[in-house]
């Protein structure tokens, strides 16, 4: 299935935002409204999330409709709490949680993406059942959340 104009631009926007996220993430091992990457990842996150939800493979809303809007969430929630000091301790925690969160919300639907498409005359995968996405799923999951666990163990020793 080609793409669509908006599919295109979706996927340039979103490429950019991960390829920008990961030097992001191995040079502060955060990431922040504190500097210019991360501002500029955070808008790109949101405008993948947002173009994704107009865009319909299959004529109705599916699991990556629902993580555009989660994406969008975890943004909003993320730029809150990075503005507010009620929070006190918590704060970078809870900013750390909601921005890496979208990492998560990127890999799951770019996963899916390249399992059914690539090789474009028989993709790997067929359905989201499939259990090669299922498990490729699992390691983005695991991965995440031993990263996480790291980040947080970081941010703990920061002063």
């Amino acid at each position: 299935m080609p793409l669509s104009l908006l599919g295109i631009f979706h996927t340039i926007v979103g490429g950019g935002a991960v390829l920008g996220v990961i030097y992001l993430l191995w040079r502060d091992k955060q990431i922040t409204l504190e500097n210019r990457l991360g501002q500029i990842y955070l808008v790109a996150t949101v405008v993948t999330a947002a173009t994704a939800l107009g865009i319909y493979k299959h004529g109705e809303p599916n699991a990556a409709h629902f993580l555009a809007a989660l994406t969008i969430a975890a943004v909003v929630v993320g730029v809150i709490a990075s503005t507010t000091t009620f929070l006190g301790g918590y704060k970078k925690y809870i900013v750390a949680l909601c921005f890496s969160a979208t990492v998560l919300f990127h890999a799951l639907p770019t996963a899916t993406e390249i399992l059914t498409r690539f090789p474009a005359e028989a993709p790997m995968v067929g359905s989201l059942e499939d259990p090669l996405l299922q498990k490729t799923f699992l390691v983005i999951l695991v991965i995440f959340t031993l990263s996480l666990l790291a980040q947080m163990n970081w941010l703990r020793k920061q002063p």
